[in-house]
């Protein structure tokens, strides 16, 4: 068997070129005709039986790596990342202060009906005017926090 490696090294380079692969190959080709001695018939060819070996072994990797994909599972950059927890809090103390640079009145009528989730007629009662101008203090709100935090 020692003196066939030579030659079973050159007839896996003509089944890979990668020299890990081969060495692998090599290897694993060594390992099961070891593992199964006792199934090689005296009187037959070592050599074709050691290469039969060899290539039925590339078969088998060569079938399992087409169907594998390799790396995705354990490749970092595939998982779906989250957002840092310090980025949340620095955008929620952006938020807060725009909201502080709103006039009085865009405040009321986005601390009523956004935060405070009440429905815009409620808000106008509180606000003491009409529907139309609490949607349009929510709407103005709206538009001046978009072009601050952006």
């Amino acid at each position: 068997m020692i003196a066939l490696i030579p030659a079973l090294r050159s007839f896996a380079r003509r089944l890979d070129r990668s020299p890990t692969n081969v060495d692998d190959l090599v290897q694993e080709t060594l390992l099961r005709a070891l593992a199964n001695i006792d199934k090689f018939q005296e009187g037959t060819s070592l050599k074709s039986w050691m290469f039969t070996i060899l290539r039925n072994t590339f078969c088998t990797k060569f079938g399992l790596a087409k169907r594998e994909t390799v790396g995705l599972e354990d490749c970092a950059s595939a998982r779906p990342s989250v957002n840092a927890p310090q980025e949340w809090s620095v955008r929620a103390h952006e938020f807060h202060r725009a909201l502080l640079d709103l006039p009085d009145h865009y405040r009321d009528a986005v601390d009523i009906i956004l935060l405070q989730g009440k429905s815009y007629e409620a808000a106008a009662e509180q606000c003491g005017c009409p529907v139309g101008t609490i949607k349009s203090r929510v709407n103005r709100a709206r538009a001046q926090l978009a072009s601050q935090l952006n």
